[in-house]
């Protein structure tokens, strides 16, 4: 008589992937986000091949054009070509947000897993730290930091970043303080685990789809904040293309040139909106209250 055993297998990436799309397409939100994400991250990338003129050329003869076949997005006071410049604008903007959302993330995230397994004089000396950052706005703060560092975009970088990671600190913190107390983890610990392997086998792996939802969220409010920067003289100086300085030069031509600060708008509107719905749908995908709804 023959006896067939079954095993369980885990599931493939491949099996992953198909189900990961298949919630993803279940919201149009999502799709939309991802859409949107997409074409301006190939933006980002394609600018120098993308733009029909170099967007620091000068072009006097041609100041304040309007929008032609020409010059799709019109000129500036200078006659650069205002396509060009949102499409390497992109570089700027998308930039920074992507990488205050990772860098904060990071350091953020290896901060509070690390104060909470650690405890302790360490764990309230950081905390008390981040309670008195979190004390003060966040754009105010930012806007501080910039102002003492200097104005150029990678002060205005570093600012952003500075000011974003308490929010991931109190996250892994609250994660690593949960994960701590689990039965596989104080087995670990009986049997000598270190700190650097608690943190890195355990709390961190397990703190990983908290903090991903908060990067996922953070990336539109770090344009926002990039471009607020920008506008107010504290981020990418002249003659880089930034959105921010853009639409804050284009104010002084509103009146009879709308084209110079509507376009550089409408890309921080269109990219935050795209990157927050795409956060949204990164939430519902790894929050586990939101399974089955």
């Amino acid at each position: 008589m023959s006896v067939t055993l079954s095993a369980t297998r885990s599931p493939r990436w491949s099996d992953k992937l198909a189900y990961l799309a298949y919630q993803i397409r279940r919201s149009p939100l999502t799709m939309a986000g991802l859409a949107i994400t997409t074409l301006v991250l190939l933006c980002m990338i394609f600018a120098p091949w993308l733009a029909s003129h170099d967007p620091n050329a000068l072009n006097l003869a041609e100041r304040l054009a309007p929008p032609s076949a020409e010059h799709w997005f019109g000129t500036d006071e200078v006659g650069r070509d205002i396509f060009s410049r949102v499409l390497f604008g992109s570089q700027q903007s998308v930039g920074v947000g992507l990488f205050v959302a990772f860098a904060s993330c990071l350091i953020g995230g290896l901060l509070g897993c690390f104060s909470g397994v650690i405890g302790g004089r360490f764990d309230a000396l950081i905390m008390r730290l981040m309670d008195i950052m979190l004390s003060v706005p966040s754009l105010v703060l930012i806007m501080a930091l910039a102002a003492a560092l200097g104005a150029s975009l990678f002060n205005a970088m570093l600012a952003i970043t500075l000011v974003r990671i308490p929010s991931y600190v109190r996250l892994a913190r609250g994660q690593a303080l949960s994960i701590r107390q689990m039965g596989y983890v104080k087995a670990a610990q009986t049997f000598g685990a270190g700190r650097w392997h608690m943190v890195h086998w355990h709390v961190a792996r397990n703190a990983m789809p908290p903090l991903l939802v908060q990067l996922s969220l953070d990336i539109g409010s770090a344009i926002l904040m990039a471009s607020a920067l920008g506008f107010i003289g504290l981020g990418a100086q002249q003659p880089t293309a930034e959105w921010g300085a853009m639409v804050a030069t284009g104010r002084n031509y509103i009146l009879d040139n709308w084209w110079y600060s509507t376009f550089p708008g409408l890309a921080i509107l269109i990219t935050a909106t795209g990157f927050n719905l795409l956060g949204d749908g990164v939430r519902d995908l790894l929050d586990p209250r939101q399974q089955g709804k």
